[in-house]
Parts: structure tokens; sequence; C-alpha cells
């Protein structure tokens, strides 16, 4: 089984000077990290390379060096799964169409996004949606949270709220 650890909109540093030790102890033992953008600054970055490596994407509060060196989406093969990567911008009623419109003529199994800093674990028409939520951020989201991805025979998401 293959543990991915999922986060977005970590802000660094305008929610928080650096990533939380309780962030980095949650993603120990994963065997990469997908970031769905809002990373803010590359230091973020650095830090979760720490971890295990990161692949990630740019959101739109992403300074110009992060926007620079990270595309606005990217797909990640995972065994036989394909995983869209995306920020996402759009009409919050048509979320999931407009983050799966991105990826359209390609046969994925999950899209991870993030923009709303609200998670979502939803499974529609055989496609995992997933955002993880802010790690950092208590006032837009209902919780801190991140997750994990694990990939088998099958894509399956998992939220875990962190303490706040």
């Amino acid at each position: 089984m293959i543990k991915i650890g999922v986060i977005s909109d970590t802000h660094i540093p305008a929610n928080c000077p650096q990533i939380p030790k309780q962030l980095l102890d949650r993603l120990k033992g994963v065997d990469f990290i997908l970031h769905a953008g809002d990373i803010t600054e590359l230091s973020a970055i650095e830090q979760l390379n720490k971890v295990a490596s990161v692949t990630a994407v740019s959101g739109n509060m992403d300074s110009f060096a992060v926007k620079a060196k990270l595309p606005q989406k990217k797909i990640v093969t995972v065994g036989n799964f394909k995983i869209g990567l995306i920020h996402e911008l759009g009409r919050a009623s048509k979320r999931l169409e407009t983050v799966h419109r991105e990826f359209c003529g390609i046969k994925i199994d999950a899209v991870v996004f993030g923009h709303t800093h609200c998670p979502l674990n939803e499974t529609t028409k055989g496609i995992l949606f997933f955002n993880p939520g802010s790690p950092t951020d208590g006032i837009l989201s209902p919780y801190k949270s991140i997750g994990i991805i694990s990939v088998s025979d099958k894509v399956v998401g998992e939220i875990i709220k962190l303490n706040s």
C-alpha cells in the first residue's frame, strides 16, 4: 500500500511562521506528499521535503517565486492510478464540475484540490474528489485538517483533524 500525505492552503508565513510540528509529525511515514497550492513561500516546501518528497501545484495566493516554479495543475501516477492535482478557482456551486473539467479527456481516479480551506472526501462517478482542508486556518474552515490517501487496489481518502 502507498500512503500519500495530502495538504493544501498552508499559507506560510501568513497563517503560521512555519509548518506546524503537529502537521510534520502526522506526515511521518508517508511515501510522499501532495500539496494543492497556496503554499505562499517556497520555504514551506523545503520544510515538508524533510519529511517526504513533495509534489505541489501553485495557488492563487502564492508568491511570484512559487508560481514561477510550480505548475497550476499536474497529474501524478501512483501504481495503476492517476491523481489530478490542482488548487482550483471557480464557483462554489460548481466546484466538483470545475475541478473535473480541468482534467477532461484524461482518465483520472482522483482529483486533489484546495482553495476553499474546507475538507471534502467524496466519490462521484468513480472519481475521488479530495480537499484536505487547511492545516493552519481555523477561520474559513470548520477545523484544521490534512488528508491521507491510501492506494492499493483502489484509491481511498481520509480527512485527519488537527488539534487547534
